[in-house]
């Protein structure tokens, strides 16, 4: 889809109600109640942060958007991909702001670039005991990326099409933290695999999207 065309569609995103768990439902994993069962204490002092699903043109004039590889490290989240964002930090007003902030830092986009135009539903991760926030973004220059070194693997970026395609839903086998190895629904999206947390945010933009294109 041409750029213009997908800002004039999503001018009308504020008048599309959430489809919250309905469409996270699609994608949750199938032991996710039972962690969120387990994590019912540690929730109240979840930790809280923003992403951004950042669309944006490419040099052709299409539209995109950007995830990123995470970096291997010792962690939950370690070699994951996800959605450009992190922690909210004393600095920050708010998540819409950390979400901004923390884009900038991993991909380069300038933050006077950025403008929010849908705030989405919250997801809680029990793995790293995160609500994290995700928002609808654009940038209506193409990005020029820069990637932190440090924190990012590879910017992926996916093609507007390919997101809205149905054929990309497929199944991965992970092993949960007892040791069993269930198979949890998942997005292929530039020949990376995306699940958990991530998948049920992209589930309920995808749901979004199809009722504005």
């Amino acid at each position: 889809m041409i750029f213009d065309e997908f800002l004039k569609s999503i001018s009308k995103i504020e008048n599309i109600p959430l489809p919250a768990e309905a469409s996270h439902f699609k994608m949750v994993p199938p032991y996710r109640l039972e962690l969120l069962n387990h994590q019912k204490k540690a929730m109240k002092n979840a930790k809280s942060a923003g992403v951004l699903a950042l669309f944006y043109p490419s040099e052709e004039y299409l539209t995109k958007f950007v995830l990123i590889l995470r970096k291997t490290y010792n962690g939950v989240h370690s070699a994951q991909v996800g959605f450009p964002g992190g922690k909210l930090e004393a600095q920050d007003k708010s998540l819409q702001e950390a979400a901004i902030r923390e884009t900038n830092e991993e991909i380069g986009v300038p933050i006077n670039h950025i403008e929010v135009v849908k705030k989405l539903t919250q997801v809680y991760i029990p793995p790293s005991n995160f609500n994290v926030q995700p928002f609808i973004a654009i940038t209506k220059e193409i990005p020029k990326f820069i990637k932190e070194e440090s924190e990012v693997e590879t910017i992926i970026e996916v093609g507007l099409p390919h997101f809205l395609d149905d054929d990309i839903i497929t199944l991965k086998k992970v092993k949960t933290s007892y040791g069993i190895e269930v198979e949890v629904p998942a997005f292929k999206l530039s020949h990376y695999t995306v699940w958990g947390a991530t998948a049920m945010m992209l589930s309920e933009i995808k749901d979004i999207l199809k009722q504005l294109l």
